[in-house]
């Protein structure tokens, strides 16, 4: 939809729908201080893991808790990890009035049963076919975000990053180290520090490596320190974990 302009003079901005993909950050507590000590102890060591990345708070889990929560204080301490919140969903009328009190829109829930992709396109050219012809723009898909190939060791407080994409390191990843993929994660080489696949919520992101000896390993938000034991089938071996639910799940490979 373009926007009306005075006299034939042609319009200088235009108002068009568009669908964004963006990380939902869904809280389970009202209670800001256990959110603050939970975001410290997961990012305080990962500083430019938000990179000033908009995000929208789900409130779903919370909807039903009469305890206020300051949304202006909330706002303020995912700012402070480089977070931008642009929106809330999924609130009580009472707690979505105050985050637009607080500057925030209310997200847009995605219809359960929207038309398919091929039915609205039939029903374009029907329209095309019966008026007179008009000009079709195409979105061509942007170019794929390429694996991140790391060859050289990773030593204590060292940190990579494949941000939209896969990484792959081709040595030992030390104790203290730490490595972060939105997408899969793999290792060829001891794994002894952190590995945190699916890091924007990708729930179908992997993590492999040939020798499992990590200090932390997750996916998609669901981790698992080395205070707990690992199986005695993946300990030092290859393997791979995955989600199952919010359950990670550790499995040999057997590589011969």
């Amino acid at each position: 939809m373009a926007a009306a302009s005075k006299g034939n003079n042609p319009p200088i901005f235009d108002l068009k729908s568009a669908t964004l993909t963006l990380v939902a950050v869904v809280l389970k507590t009202t209670d800001l201080a256990a959110l603050k000590q939970e975001l410290a102890e997961r990012l305080d060591g990962t500083p430019d893991f938000f990179n000033q990345d908009p995000v929208v708070v789900d409130l779903s889990a919370v909807a039903q808790d009469p305890t206020p929560i300051n949304m202006t204080a909330l706002v303020a301490l995912l700012r402070s990890y480089q977070m931008a919140p642009v929106a809330v969903k999924g609130g009580s009328d009472k707690q979505m009035a105050d985050a637009l009190v607080a500057g925030l829109g209310e997200a847009p829930e995605v219809a359960a049963h929207a038309p398919r992709v091929e039915t609205v396109v039939q029903e374009v050219v029907r329209e095309v076919v019966r008026e007179v012809p008009v000009e079709v723009r195409v979105e061509v898909p942007g170019a794929s975000v390429p694996t991140l190939v790391v060859d050289k060791p990773l030593r204590s407080g060292q940190q990579v990053y494949a941000k939209g994409g896969d990484l792959v390191v081709l040595a030992a990843v030390n104790n203290g180290a730490e490595i972060i993929a939105d997408g899969h994660i793999h290792v060829y080489a001891p794994l002894r520090g952190k590995a945190i696949a699916g890091a924007r919520g990708d729930t179908s992101a992997r993590i492999f490596t040939t020798c499992l000896e990590p200090e932390l390993i997750s996916i998609a938000g669901i981790y698992r320190t080395v205070e707990t034991d690992l199986p005695a089938d993946v300990r030092g071996k290859p393997a791979q974990i995955r989600l199952d639910g919010e359950k990670l799940v550790m499995e040999p490979i057997k590589l011969n």
